[in-house]
């Protein structure tokens, strides 16, 4: 059985998506359907990304899974930046912030592998 307790990064993105699911919702709720299909797919697969790292079979390929989860985090970051600045959307400051601390430390932990 998979223990991920204590990993920070993964704690930190399922958090994260649990509340970007909340926020989501919300968008659903004013019919703003496109944009929160999409925030909930990049937001929600970082987490996924990072998850999967774990098991990467190589140095290569964790830094590779993680490099996608740094995508979907700029993805995720574009689609709150929509939100933040369109009429009529909801808008999480908090939960932006999160997600930008979560882009910070994935940056850092593929520069610190690279290195090693």
């Amino acid at each position: 059985m998979r223990n991920d307790k204590g990993n920070k990064i993964v704690e930190m993105t399922i958090q994260f998506a649990v509340k970007l699911i909340e926020f989501t919702e919300k968008l659903e709720e004013s019919r703003k359907y496109v944009i929160a299909k999409q925030i909930l797919r990049s937001g929600t697969s970082i987490g996924s990304s990072v998850r999967e790292a774990q098991n990467a079979e190589s140095k290569a390929d964790f830094i590779h899974k993680m490099k996608i989860a740094a995508k979907e985090a700029d993805e995720t970051d574009y689609w709150f930046l929509l939100c933040k600045e369109a009429k009529n959307y909801f808008y999480d400051e908090g939960l932006h912030d999160q997600l930008n601390i979560i882009m910070k430390i994935i940056s850092k932990i593929i520069s610190s592998s690279k290195k090693q």
